[in-house]
């Protein structure tokens, strides 16, 4: 276990993942619907000030998971129950924490038929969510893998919007298809480990023959790319997001796509490196064109909610790309992208939901023109809508700079084909935010509610977040360059035993 640095005392780790569950279980029995509002939210922030001292406790300097705590579950088929942090996965775990109150926030009013039930999905969904992150045993992984997908289809299937059936049902499909080869690739690794394991970190860096690399590798990344989406495996992802609930549309942006990308930096870099390294060349030009679709399509797009959808097709592409260069810079940009990624898009569902609220539409059409009715909302949408074309000094800027960085130190001709998907953002963006503020002015509408108090409480945090990593991004990197050089140098060792060539 010299990988992992055990955590002495309170276990924090099975806190944050237990604790939410706790919280549904005693959700299931609360008298009343306003009730079980008030308990989510109690139950959501506790979580997120338990987080805290994950950071403030959290040693950049060293590679090794933290906050460690091992215990066996199924000795017999060497099975345990292993958790850990390492600052890739630190900062996905804080999103998620933090995130939740505001989902809870996001659905006061939105959410006014089966409350109680709605509220247990979301912790239920926050415990699994957490687990995934910080697991290190591969069964316990799977297991909380497979675990999101019943609330996140409920959610869907049942507060969701006219096609949430047909949604929830694509979501369920996709998503178990993809997991279906996440378990093959698992047993695969298990049983070509000498001893036997499923340890994440002992599985790291096995003498695994290059085709049996390539096998797990493929395996892999149609279980990731499903859930990023890449492109061309994305087409479930704007069925789920137009059909799903406010606060659904937030944690399938914020956290779920996550998984994916957490995926490839925790499991195929590591795990399979050779088959890294002979098929990033094939990753790095989906990922491009994943940023050209996802941008010229979102510019096509009258639902606000299908714009941003697919607009996040393009933004995770710039992710997968930061991955796939195989440089300190471009996975750097890579891991502070999706916590940007997760800020920004979802603060941008939020504002989609509050404007569905009153008009009862999501179509831009119906949106236009309200600038004047309401300045508070339209100053929150363009800040995040700036923030979404990676606007200088907000934070999107500092990844995709770092991602495209990275890129070009990679291949010239890669990052030119990349840098339309920029200014494809800035268009889509730019003309939904004209639109929404300035026109319109042909468009009867009633009078229309500027945010409330509650409203204004759940957008603020989200912008504070904009302006800080946009303008001091230092503490967010610092806590990951440790852990993404070591990751790195897994992938060098690889590149060194099998005469595949250095990298930069």
């Amino acid at each position: 276990m010299d990988f992992l640095v055990m955590h002495q005392g309170f276990p924090l780790l099975s806190a944050l993942i237990f604790l939410p569950l706790a919280g549904a279980v005693i959700g299931m029995f609360l008298p009343s619907e306003s009730s079980a509002r008030f308990w989510a939210l109690l139950v959501t922030i506790a979580n997120a000030l338990l987080s805290i001292p994950l950071y403030t406790g959290f040693d950049p300097s060293t590679a090794k998971f933290q906050f460690g705590e091992h215990h066996p579950w199924i000795p017999i088929w060497h099975i345990n129950y292993t958790l850990g942090v390492d600052g890739i996965s630190l900062l996905l775990i804080l999103l998620t924490t933090l995130i939740m109150p505001f989902c809870v926030l996001a659905s006061w009013r939105y959410i006014a038929k089966r409350v109680k039930a709605f509220m247990v999905c979301l912790l239920v969904m926050e415990c699994a969510m957490i687990g995934v992150f910080a697991a290190l045993d591969f069964v316990l992984f799977y297991v909380l893998w497979e675990a999101m997908l019943i609330p996140m289809y409920l959610i869907i299937g049942i507060w969701g919007g006219p096609r949430k059936v047909y949604a929830s049902i694509k979501f369920f499909i996709y998503t178990l298809a993809g997991s279906v080869m996440l378990l093959v690739s698992i047993i695969a690794l298990y049983l070509n480990s000498a001893p036997h394991t499923f340890s994440i970190p002992a599985l790291m860096g096995g003498n695994y023959s290059t085709t049996f690399q390539i096998l797990v590798f493929l395996a892999f990344f149609l279980a990731f790319a499903i859930k990023v989406p890449m492109f061309p495996f994305h087409t479930w992802l704007p069925a789920a997001h137009v059909e799903a609930p406010t606060a659904g549309s937030v944690i399938l942006a914020s956290i779920l796509l996550k998984m994916g990308t957490y995926g490839f930096l925790r499991f195929c870099l590591p795990i399979t490196p050779v088959a890294t390294l002979t098929l990033m060349p094939y990753v790095l030009w989906l990922s491009v064109a994943a940023i050209l679709y996802g941008g010229f399509t979102a510019l096509a797009q009258k639902d606000m909610k299908k714009l941003i959808a697919y607009s996040s097709v393009g933004h995770m592409g710039f992710v997968t790309l930061g991955i796939f260069v195989l440089n300190s810079r471009g996975i750097e940009g890579a891991i502070l992208q999706m916590i940007n990624h997760g800020v920004t898009t979802g603060a941008l569902f939020l504002c989609v939901g509050m404007i569905y609220e009153r008009t009862h539409s999501r179509e831009l059409a119906t949106a236009t023109g309200i600038g004047k009715q309401m300045p508070i909302f339209v100053t929150f949408l363009a800040f995040f809508s700036l923030s979404s074309l990676a606007f200088p000094g907000t934070n999107s800027f500092v990844g995709e700079f770092l991602v495209l960085a990275g890129s070009f130190s990679r291949n010239l001709i890669l990052t030119a084909c990349a840098i339309p998907g920029a200014i494809l953002a800035a268009a889509y963006m730019l003309r939904m935010l004209q639109k929404v503020i300035w026109g319109g002015v042909d468009n009867p509408k009633q009078s229309l509610i500027d945010l409330n108090g509650r409203e204004i409480v759940t957008l603020a945090p989200f912008l504070l977040f904009v302006f800080w990593i946009g303008l001091g991004p230092t503490p967010f990197l610092a806590v990951m360059h440790t852990s993404v050089n070591h990751l790195l140098s897994q992938v060098s060792v690889a590149a060194h035993s099998t005469a595949i060539g250095m990298l930069p």
